[in-house]
């Protein structure tokens, strides 16, 4: 009994350790949108962390708009991600089949 509990330990250990390099592996995904005229563009990881946010000066006149902007294209660009993470999922579910 004592040999199982140290087996599943182990196994235990060794699922984290994959699940820390996946999550180090999908920082370096990125995934880039931009707004339908290009005045605003975003990337973001695989990890949802916002990486970059590019801004035309013209946006910079209008708080409002920039703001509609800013939620439009980090949606695109989330939802996008999702479908990466999806992607991604059902490729190591196949592998590890």
């Amino acid at each position: 009994m004592f040999g199982d509990l140290m087996g599943m330990m182990g196994k235990l250990q060794e699922a984290q350790k994959k699940v820390e390099e996946t999550k180090k592996r999908l920082d370096t995904v990125l995934i880039d949108e931009n707004s339908s005229d290009n005045l605003l563009q975003v990337t973001v990881t695989a990890n949802s962390k916002i990486r970059t946010i590019n801004i035309d000066d013209r946006l910079l006149e209008d708080k409002e708009q920039l703001e509609d902007y800013l939620i439009l294209t980090l949606n695109k660009a989330w939802k996008r991600q999702l479908k990466s993470m999806n992607r991604i999922s059902s490729c190591c579910e196949r592998r590890n089949a």
